[in-house]
């Protein structure tokens, strides 16, 4: 009889054992009442990174039509911009957006911005001319030659003035007289809110001209060869 008692005991133990094992292993569950943990959330997986031709679909509508003028704040045809320096477009287009280029639509344009954008869009207009490169430029007349002397003009655009000792430079060689000149006077004007940009070695450099010499300088650099080109394009879809 006492022999059949501890039979039984033991198998009651290990069953016992065995439950509060496989308690101890199973996942737990939440007390009366209370919601159920919750999962980690999954890692987020980066989206789709918009293509270059999306980015500068804003761009088309003014760079992108030959001939194009603006209207605000100045009349003037708006700049070629196939062919530039890619150095040069990033440069141009963050001072747009800090405000050290005053213009309301291109900081618009520019502000939401981000650096690989930036770069990303300079870098697609610096190859689309596709244009070969020009030649020397031949001796210009001697009272322009004395304007660009005074100017030191070729010590930062190079001797043809498409080739500047450095890509945050732009090439002026062959474009818009008119915004040529548009942008040489900028560089004289203060406490505009609409109008100026902030550089001071041009500042420095063209605040010793008159508005008449500015428009002297802006037509010979204007007549010169350039690679620079106003690429027609029609909207990406």
């Amino acid at each position: 009889m006492r022999r059949q008692l501890q039979i039984s005991l033991a198998l009651m133990l290990a069953g016992s054992a065995f439950v509060v094992s496989a308690q101890s292993n199973a996942p737990s569950s939440p007390a009366p009442g209370q919601a159920p943990a919750a999962t980690p959330p999954a890692a987020a997986t980066p989206g789709p990174q918009a293509p270059v031709q999306a980015k500068v679909a804003m761009c088309i509508g003014c760079h992108g039509i030959p001939g194009y003028q603006a209207t605000f704040p100045e009349v003037h045809k708006v700049p070629m911009i196939a062919g530039q320096n890619a150095k040069y477009i990033a440069s141009a287009l963050t001072a747009y957006a800090k405000g050290d280029r005053k213009h309301p639509t291109m900081r618009g344009i520019a502000l939401p911005l981000g650096d690989k954008d930036i770069a990303e869009i300079s870098e697609y207009y610096a190859g689309l001319a596709q244009v070969e490169a020009v030649p020397a430029t031949v001796e210009a007349p001697a009272d322009v030659k004395k304007l660009l002397d005074k100017g030191a003009c070729a010590s930062c655009h190079g001797a043809n003035f498409s080739k500047p000792i450095d890509g945050t430079y732009p090439k002026i060689a062959g474009q818009h007289a008119d915004y040529l000149y548009v942008a040489l006077k900028s560089y004289q004007i203060q406490g505009k809110p609409y109008h100026g940009r902030s550089n001071a070695v041009m500042a420095g450099q063209v605040k010793q001209f008159t508005h008449a010499e500015l428009k002297t300088l802006s037509q010979y650099l204007a007549s010169l060869p350039s690679e620079l080109r106003t690429v027609p394009q029609s909207r990406f879809r």
